[in-house]
């Protein structure tokens, strides 16, 4: 008997190939759903209406986290931020929303965070991965950059904001991540690099997230040589609300 006389065998091999990357769809549409489902409905219609979609979230897997500082199981069900400081424009679903109280604090719009974990980002040996030069003897600026300690930082105001004190680098990649300004009064406040503009011809910072007044309200860190996973989303969060609610007239229209 010739099997393959009545078995396309190739015909098959694609068959199953489709089989194979359509089941591989499914399971990574379900893995997305891992975390940020269910979706829940706000808006006063449908306030506590579940939207979970096709397919359904997939079964709660517990993850070790790294460093000792417990677990946490995924999908938790839990409803992150359910305080958010915000309130819709009008009463029909699909209203535009808008911050409640101080934009810059409220946490939303291009000021937003999530509850990231309050421990420090570690290396693989276990240390604070961000630290400032201070308290990482073995790394220094190289000779041929500019050193910006002792530079001002200017706002969008052209108004200087506060003195770079030091720079805190990022130990497992070798870069720097913030600028550490201090401000009038001896506080001091965490600049991430994306924001600022190194400007070596002047020996100063310009930072047009912010004004120069906004600078004190910088979110601190508990820690004056260290900064936790939720510090950093909370002081890159400050910037951002900065590009639209530093000043009332950001948030107008240009035209």
């Amino acid at each position: 008997m010739h099997f393959t006389q009545h078995f396309d065998l190739a015909l098959t091999s694609l068959y199953l190939f489709w089989a194979f990357f359509a089941g591989l769809i499914y399971y990574l549409h379900r893995e997305n759903k891992r975390e940020g489902y269910p979706l829940v409905e706000d808006h006063p219609v449908g306030r506590g209406v579940s939207i979970v979609g096709f397919p359904k979230p997939p079964s709660p897997k517990t993850y070790l986290l790294h460093g000792g500082h417990g677990e946490v199981s995924l999908p938790s069900g839990r409803v992150e931020r359910a305080d958010l400081a915000l309130a819709p424009t009008a009463g029909f679903s699909g209203a535009p929303y808008v911050p409640v109280g101080d934009p810059m604090t409220a946490g939303v719009g291009p000021g937003s965070w999530v509850e990231r974990s309050n421990h420090p980002d570690l290396t693989v040996d276990g240390r604070p991965k961000i630290v400032p030069l201070r308290a990482a003897p073995d790394f220094h600026l190289a000779p041929e950059d500019p050193d910006p300690r002792g530079w001002p930082v200017v706002g969008g105001d052209r108004q200087v904001g506060g003195v770079v004190s030091d720079v805190w680098v990022d130990q497992s990649e070798y870069m720097i991540r913030y600028f550490e300004v201090e401000l009038s009064g001896g506080r001091r406040a965490l600049l991430p690099t994306p924001f600022a503009k190194v400007d070596g011809r002047r020996g100063r910072i310009t930072v047009t997230a912010l004004y120069a007044d906004n600078f004190l309200g910088v979110p601190q860190t508990a820690s004056p040589d260290q900064v936790t996973m939720l510090e950093e989303e909370k002081t890159a969060a400050f910037y951002g609300a900065g590009l639209l609610y530093a000043h009332p007239g950001r948030a107008e229209p240009l035209l």
